[in-house]
This record gives structure tokens, C-alpha cells and sequence, in this order.
């Protein structure tokens, strides 16, 4: 199942998988779709929105190309030249087609649709929790990561106009009759998209007021006051200037806090059926639980780590499944977005507020600052037996507000960095490598099936070793052969012999190396392209050999190889000895190549 957002980031899902969406193109296109899902959008409005009413020549058949890929990319498995079910041709131009259940969009104005059927049918407060559940599909800047010229397009504007409206609607039904600060935070951001919409600024100082923040209140009102006069030349309006009069004259009304009763969550991916091998990391994950049950004053934290492909996800969600039953308070997973295409990393106060509300916090009970919401967060864990995994990690800073602060309770952290900080504060580092031949076999025999690949173990072999044992091509590599059950494995094993680099694998391969490499700073990133180029037959990469590639002093390159370990782009199997992955140094050839290489 796929799941479409466009209310903040633009991005697409696969079940667990996020996908790269391509070019600045192909995304806007993909964008302009969304918020027009299920209508078609016709090719002269496209070509105006994506070229900003400066088209080239070509513009109709860029638009027919990036469709084209869209397709690809949303129906891989669709046979070449065939229309598939998602991206149509449709009235001289595209639709997108795609359920509520998948398009964030979607759920939104059916929880908006159904807030308002129940302020008419008098049930204000099942309305306003209507509401709030609607204005949490909205995450940020509609279309995030698109340009900005493609985001001024009406499309866009209008549906800010609509999460707006929305706002503003619930903000005056949880002012007649409770439950503002459920709505408070959504007030904020429609204000900062809206910044001279006075009937927002009004809804602000009034919430703010009715949740007890008078000083908080006063102050909004004379942000709202700046703003007018300095954007406007004009001074606020009979409905701003009448809340600021309520709001000094405490005549506003005050929210009653609600009970924040506890609600075990289940929140974790689906297991993975194929899963084999890695028994030697879930007894690690297994000792660190028996520590949890055991610890003192303290939740135990395991960092999975490892390069990019490794499964160090799978590896988590795959033990949590096996574990449940030692949390009966339950699990909860949260995607922090640390290497995410197209978006910045969750940030932890967005975080909390998600695992709050999944702990039975209803919205109008979070609190504002970041500090609360940890305070609140701890206070709900204490003495609970429960799992947290928080899976790919930007750094240490985006984590630690996310620790639970007694024992009993267990973390997964998993990221592509080591996490030092973390680790020197008590925190168990679990590193992944790719597994040994004999088990990356056995990985595709479980994808492929065990008699074909008993049929053919030669070829087998040879698959397994050319994907350098790494998980992620693993699997890709099985997915090929999968959906052509016909072909021999030879003929497979044939294809990465002859392939050039990594154009032998699918894009997700390079775009999950891409993504740790555009993470590293300029320094790190011509090292790393130059590693390409050490000179064998000693696979060691060391400090001195690097100074005699790069002509760099030996003791610049102790730390910044001593950095590339620490993203895992590089093994230190050894003290001060280093190796580069096949795949990996593929990858670093192809850069060094666009690039020139030169210092």
C-alpha cells in the first residue's frame, strides 16, 4: 500500500519504505497531482505551474517523461508501456489516483467534513476532536521540499486557504465550548501561514487567554499590532481590538484541565516474513531487555548502527515483534527522518507530541514548550514496562528528550552514526555488518525460494558476493529475480558481472549511499571519493596510506577517516585500519569520476 503526504514534507511511502521522488521536477509534478487527487490536472496548467509561466519548448514532453517516471516509481512492477493504476492520462492531462486512506489530504477534509456535520447535528465537543485529529494530517509548509515558485501556484495557495478556514473554524467552536488547547498548536502555524489574518491573531489572544497564558495572550496581541501597522500601515480591527479587550478585562473564560489517562500503544511496523540469520544481534538485544528489568534509576538504550542497507531497521522491528510480550505497557515507534529524502529530521517536540497523543494525551492536553512536553512524557513512563524504538536517528540531540527516565522501559535507537554522546552516557552500541556469505545465501533463498536457489548454488554464490552480502541489494537483487521466475540465476549472476558499478542494482541502492554521503561535510566528502582510488593488493586503508593518496598529513587523516567510520561509510575492523565496502567503493568511484577527484 502506498501513503501519499503533502500537508507538510512531500512524501510518498511503501509500507515501511520511504521513496525517493526524483527530481525538483518530477516532485513538483508529483505535488501538483496530490493536491488535485482524483481530478485531472490539465497538461497547460502543469506546464504554468512547473515552468512558472516560462516553459521551454519541450515542456510537453518533460511533463510526458516525468509522468512517465512517476508511474515507474509508484508501480514498479508495471510492464513497460502499459498505463498502470496511479499516475492516468485523463482530459488532455493527469490524475493521480489514490484512496483517503492513503493521501493525507484526503483524511484531512473527511475529518474536517465530519467536524462540521457535528457542530450542525450540536455536538461541539466530538467536533472539535474532529478537528484536531484533521489539523494533526498538517505538518508543515503545504508541499515542503518543492520550489518555492511551483508553491505560489493557486493550487497550493488554496489549500492553505482551506487548512486556514479549518483553523479557524475549530478555534471558534473550542472557544464556546472548550478544549482550546487542543487546538492552540494548530493556531500557531495557521497564524505564522496567514500573518495578516486578524480573526486568526484574535483566536490566538483568546486561546491563549482561556488556557491561562494572560501575559502570552497580551503579548500575541501586540505581534499581531507590529505586524499591521508595519505591512498594512493599519491598526487592528473591531474583532482583534474587542478580543484584547477581553483578554484585559479577564473576561475570558478558562479551559479546565482534562485527566491524560494512560493508553498502551502498539505502534510497530509489520515483522518482516523473510527475516533470517542475525541470531547473534538479537541475543544482544535480548541481554540488553534482561538489563532493562534489572536496571537501576535508568531506561536501557541500545544504538543500532551500521551503513546504509544494513537492515538495521528490520533488525529492530523484527526483535520488538519477538519481545512483546516482555512490555505489557506496550511499544511505540517513531520514524525521526534522520536521513529521510526531502525532509528535515523530525523535530523532538514534534516527536513527543505524537507519542503523547499515542499514550492516551488527547491534543488539547499537550503542552507548548519542549521542556513540558519531556516532563509530561517522563511522567507517563514512570514505571511502566514498555519499548521505544526510534528508528533512524539524525545525532544524540534529537534523541535524548525521547529517553524515558526510569527503569523498566527499553530503547531501540537505530542510525547511520555512531552516537557517541548517547553511548558514553550508558547506552549499548549494537554496530551491524553485512552478514557472512553463508547467511546472505540463506537471505535469498528465503526470497527466491530454496529449490530454485538449490538448483543453481553457484550462481547463488556468486549473486550474494557481488552484492557484497549487503541486505539492501540483497534484496533488491531477489526482487528482480522474483518477479522473473523464468530466468536462470546464471543469467542474473551474468548481470551484475557485466554491469558497470552500481547500474547492476535498482536506484534504491544508490539513493540510500547518496543520502549518507550529502550528510558529510566537503573535507570528508573528497576523502571519501578518493578512497575509491586506494591502491590494492593490501585491502587496509590506514592513516599513512591515505596521506600517500591524498598527499594530506597523516595525522588530518586519522580523524577524518576516524569520521567516515563513525557515519559508517567506512569499517574499522582493526585499530587505525580501515575498509571500504564494494558497493560502497562503486559508489565513491562514480562521485570521484563526476567529479575530477582533485583537492
Amino acid at each position: 500500500m502506498l501513503r501519499f503526504e503533502v500537508l507538510g514534507p512531500l512524501r510518498v511511502w511503501r509500507g515501511q519504505s520511504e521513496l525517493d521522488l526524483g527530481f525538483p521536477q518530477q516532485r513538483a509534478l508529483l505535488a501538483l497531482l496530490l493536491v488535485r487527487v482524483g481530478r485531472p490536472v490539465p497538461l497547460g496548467e502543469i506546464v504554468e505551474a512547473l515552468w512558472s509561466g516560462w516553459p521551454p519548448a519541450s515542456a510537453a514532453n518533460a511533463v510526458r517523461r516525468y509522468a512517465g517516471s512517476l508511474r515507474r516509481l509508484l508501480e514498479p512492477e508495471l510492464p513497460p508501456r502499459t498505463p498502470g493504476q496511479r499516475v492516468l492520462r485523463r482530459g488532455g492531462g493527469y490524475l493521480l489516483n489514490a484512496g483517503n486512506s492513503e493521501v493525507d489530504l484526503l483524511r484531512f477534509r473527511e475529518l474536517v467534513g465530519r467536524g462540521n456535520r457535528l457542530a450542525a447535528a450540536g455536538r461541539p465537543d466530538s467536533a472539535v476532536r474532529e478537528f484536531a485529529d484533521a489539523l494533526s494530517q498538517w505538518r508543515g509548509p503545504v508541499a515542503q521540499g518543492v520550489r518555492e515558485a511551483v508553491r505560489a501556484h493557486p493550487r497550493f495557495t488554496g489549500v492553505e486557504r482551506e487548512i486556514v478556514r479549518a483553523t479557524a473554524t475549530a478555534a471558534e467552536l473550542a472557544l464556546r465550548h472548550g478544549g482550546t488547547a487542543q487546538i492552540l498548536p494548530s493556531i500557531r502555524k495557521a497564524v505564522a501561514l496567514a500573518p495578516l489574518n486578524e480573526s486568526l491573531h484574535a483566536r490566538l489572544v483568546l486561546s491563549l487567554a482561556a488556557g491561562g497564558a494572560q501575559t502570552e495572550a497580551l503579548a500575541a496581541y501586540e505581534t499581531a499590532r507590529h505586524r499591521l501597522a508595519a505591512e498594512l500601515g493599519t491598526v487592528p480591527g473591531a474583532e482583534l481590538s474587542a478580543a484584547h479587550t477581553r483578554v484585559l478585562r479577564r473576561q475570558v473564560p478558562r479551559t479546565r484541565p482534562s485527566a491524560t489517562p494512560y493508553r498502551v500503544p502498539a505502534q510497530l511496523p509489520p515483522d518482516l516474513a523473510v527475516f533470517t540469520g542475525r541470531a547473534a544481534e538479537l541475543a544482544t538485544l535480548t541481554a540488553a531487555a534482561d538489563d532493562a528489568e534489572d536496571a537501576a534509576g535508568v531506561a536501557a538504550t541500545v544504538v543500532i548502527g551500521g551503513a546504509p542497507g544494513v537492515d538495521k531497521s528490520t533488525l529492530a522491528v523484527r526483535w520488538a515483534h519477538q519481545a512483546a510480550a516482555r512490555f505489557p505497557d506496550g511499544r511505540l515507534h517513531v520514524e525521526l527522518g534522520g536521513f529521510a529524502p526531502a525532509r528535515h529530521p523530525l523535530d523532538p517536540a514534534e516527536a513527543l507530541r505524537g507519542m503523547l497523543v499515542s499514550l492516551g494525551v488527547p491534543h488539547r492536553g499537550l503542552p507548548d514548550t519542549a521542556e513540558a512536553l519531556t516532563g509530561l512524557y517522563r511522567k507517563l513512563m514512570a514505571g511502566r514496562r514498555a519499548l521505544v524504538v526510534l528508528d533512524d536517528a539524525a545525532g544524540s540531540d534529537q534523541v535524548r528528550r525521547l529517553l524515558p527516565a526510569t527503569p523498566g522501559c527499553l530503547v531501540l535507537v537505530t542510525s547511520r552514526l555512531d552516537l557517541s554522546p548517547l553511548v558514553s552516557r550508558g547506552a549499548r552500541p549494537l554496530r551491524l555488518h553485512a552478514p557472512p556469505a553463508r547467511e546472505a545465501e540463506h537471505v535469498l533463498a528465503r526470497r527466491i525460494g530454496a529449490e530454485r536457489v538449490a538448483a543453481e548454488p553457484a550462481a547463488v554464490r556468486e549473486i550474494a558476493a557481488r552484492c557484497g552480502y549487503l541486505p539492501l541489494a540483497l534484496a533488491a537483487i531477489a526482487a528482480r529475480a522474483a518477479a522473473r521466475p523464468h530466468f536462470p540465476l546464471a543469467a542474473l549472476a551474468g548481470e551484475l558481472r557485466a554491469g558497470d558499478g552500481l547500474d547492476a542494482f535498482p536506484a534504491g541502492v544508490r539513493t540510500a549511499f547518496q543520502r549518507s554521503y550529502r550528510a558529510l561535510p566537503p573535507e570528508h566528502a573528497r576523502l571519501f571519493r578518493l578512497l575509491s582510488r586506494h591502491p590494492g593488493p593490501d585491502p587496509w586503508i590506514t592513516p599513512t596510506s591515505a596521506a600517500a593518496l591524498t598527499g594530506l598529513p597523516v595525522l588530518d587523516l586519522s580523524a577524518r577517516l576516524g569520521a567516515l567510520s563513525s557515519v559508517h561509510l567506512l569499517t574499522e575492523d582493526e585499530p587505525a585500519r580501515y575498509t571500504l565496502h564494494p558497493l560502497l567503493r562503486s559508489f565513491a568511484a562514480e562521485l570521484a569520476d563526476e567529479d575530477g577527484a582533485d583537492w
